[in-house]
């Protein structure tokens, strides 16, 4: 039993969680996810189960898009509501002005990633030095913004949609408009609508999960590759994973055999070379 699962994560839940309910449910050890989202985060999870883990790389999504809610006033440590406040002061600022800094947010810059996060300075997470109040200087990554739109502002919240590059933190990214429009706020609620071509209308809710009540879903319908049928004349070659030649069809190959997924190839110095083997039975 192999392939992919689609969640719509709830809030308050791990995606560590998830994994685990799917692999309780599953009664498989080999089940893994493309893209951590928050415990105050919902939306997209993308699981990969027994051999899909294998490509797990290859559905890595490079853009990801959020509806984010947040609110004015305050800020946390955290930049988001399971924070503690650090600061609060309320500008009263237009529909307008929040729209025209929005709109010069549609670019590349490099963003400074939240002190509390995973990404790892001298071999220990940022997260760890926030706990334990040792400053450290957070580092800063390049990151694209597709598309940013305004969708409600009432002068407390406001909620919009963007559409990001892989590795862009959401939070980071209000901090920045806000500090653009001279004033704070606090990201209240985020939502994951879509991670490549994996969107939230298809995906299953956590009940259904823990219900068992869902279908898994073939790589091949995500995988970036041609699928092509694999013939007798290279059978032996592919099923033990050696190099081959072909007439040039694409950056990835997903050979199937009476439909099987049996192993994907990357062209690579003029000819295909194995990625992963899946099924050598």
């Amino acid at each position: 039993m192999d392939g992919i699962i689609i969640v719509d994560k709830e809030k308050n839940c791990t995606s560590r969680d998830v994994v685990n309910i799917a692999s309780r449910v599953l009664k498989t050890k080999k089940v893994g996810h493309t893209g951590t989202l928050d415990p105050i985060a919902t939306g997209v999870l993308v699981l990969c189960v027994n051999k899909a883990t294998k490509v797990a790389e290859l559905l890595t999504a490079s853009d990801k898009e959020y509806i984010a809610k947040v609110e004015l006033g305050y800020i946390t440590d955290t930049l988001d509501s399971e924070g503690t406040i650090i600061k609060e002061e309320y500008k009263n600022i237009s529909f307008e002005e929040i729209n025209k800094v929005i709109k010069k947010f549609v670019k590349t810059y490099n963003q400074e990633v939240p002190i509390y996060s995973s990404v790892k300075v001298k071999g220990r997470k940022l997260y760890e030095y926030a706990r334990e109040g040792i400053p450290i200087e957070p580092p800063e990554k390049e990151v694209t913004i597709y598309d940013l739109e305004l969708l409600e502002y009432d002068g407390k919240f406001l909620t919009f949609r963007s559409k990001v590059s892989k590795g862009t933190y959401i939070r980071a990214l209000i901090r920045d408009i806000l500090n653009e429009l001279g004033t704070i706020g606090t990201m209240v609620e985020l939502r994951r609508i879509s991670q490549g071509k994996f969107n939230v209308k298809e995906a299953i809710s956590m009940e259904s999960l823990k219900n068992g009540d869902f279908c898994l879903t073939s790589i091949r319908n995500f995988l970036d590759a041609k699928v092509v049928k694999l013939e007798d004349n290279i059978s032996k070659k592919v099923l033990n994973g050696h190099p081959i030649e072909l007439d040039y069809v694409g950056d990835y190959i997903l050979f199937v055999k009476d439909d099987i997924d049996v192993a994907i190839y990357v062209f690579k110095d003029n000819g295909y070379k194995p990625f992963k083997v899946l099924n050598n039975s």
